[in-house]
């Protein structure tokens, strides 16, 4: 298992998968439409990632297997709370329940571990429940809940 930082070539691949896959999340949580959820994902990614990969807060990585790309890691370090927030981390669903994402997680905490990071923080979508489960049996403890209430007239 190896991590590696995402290359400029990767990156279009990459903003198409997580506008993909974070507009439907949106769309599913908020109770936005598609087209609004497009709209949202977008700006969240261009907040994040103005100048492509040229950011020193994020970092995009690659997961690889045997050379093989299987999934993605995308991560910000804070540096003065020693702690690290993953803000997406997807096994593609072809290379599935073969043990990568626990591998990544392990390889992430070796990186962060050798430069003095304590803490890995993420967020899991309330019906994700693969996630939560993974999270869950590599040693995540659930700190909070985020809730929202629709208001209707």
């Amino acid at each position: 298992m190896k991590l590696r930082p995402m290359t400029y070539s990767e990156y279009p691949a990459y903003c198409d998968y997580f506008i993909d896959d974070y507009s439907r999340e949106i769309a599913e949580n908020y109770g936005h439409s598609m087209d609004r959820a497009v709209e949202l994902a977008k700006q969240d990614l261009l907040l994040s990632f103005p100048n492509g990969l040229e950011t020193n807060e994020h970092e995009l990585l690659c997961i690889e297997s045997d050379s093989e790309l299987v999934g993605y890691l995308w991560h910000s370090i804070n540096t003065d709370g020693k702690s690290t927030f993953i803000y997406d981390f997807f096994i593609f669903s072809n290379s599935r329940n073969n043990g990568y994402g626990k591998s990544a997680i392990s390889a992430l905490e070796s990186q962060l571990k050798s430069i003095g990071i304590e803490q890995i923080k993420l967020r899991v979508a309330y019906q994700n429940q693969r996630a939560l489960k993974l999270y869950q049996e590599i040693g995540f403890a659930i700190s909070g809940y985020n809730m929202s209430k629709k208001i209707v007239s």
